[in-house]
């Protein structure tokens, strides 16, 4: 029998969405009125296609989410969690530069959750290697 785990983190930049939101993407972003949501220059902003359903399946079997991601831009990082209709999801984000091991580090201490309690997708192999240590399983 295969284990849960009991919180599930994710960056944000190639992992939910396939862009840099600090350099390919201009902020601030809206919703247009048939849903799609834009950047300031009128570009389309999308999630890979996968992501509503891998969330939803998560929050449906009662799994804890977070988003941990490093950008620079942390306020049109969360716009876009909100337009996207995300942070439904995500009980716990720590959005801001510097280490992961930090952004765990507060990811445990406000949820209670052991390291090895959490999985961590991420696309940049540095990040995955420095959460590694503290005993995060990764993907």
């Amino acid at each position: 029998m295969c284990r849960k785990p009991a919180l599930v983190v994710f960056d944000l930049d190639y992992t939910l969405w396939p862009f840099w939101v600090d350099t390919h993407v201009d902020p601030p972003f809206h919703k247009k009125s048939d849903g799609s949501v834009r950047d300031r220059n009128q570009r389309p902003v999308q999630l890979y296609p996968e992501v509503p359903e891998v969330l939803h399946q998560l929050d449906s079997e009662g799994i804890a989410m977070a988003a941990a991601s490093r950008t620079g831009e942390i306020q049109g990082a969360r716009q876009l969690l909100d337009l996207f209709g995300l942070n439904r999801y995500f009980r716990y984000t720590e959005i801001y530069p510097g280490s992961k091991i930090t952004h765990f580090q507060r990811l445990h201490q406000q949820s209670g959750i052991p390291f090895h309690k959490m999985l961590f997708f991420d696309d940049e192999s540095r990040n995955i290697h420095d959460v590694g240590t503290l005993g995060i399983l990764k993907r």
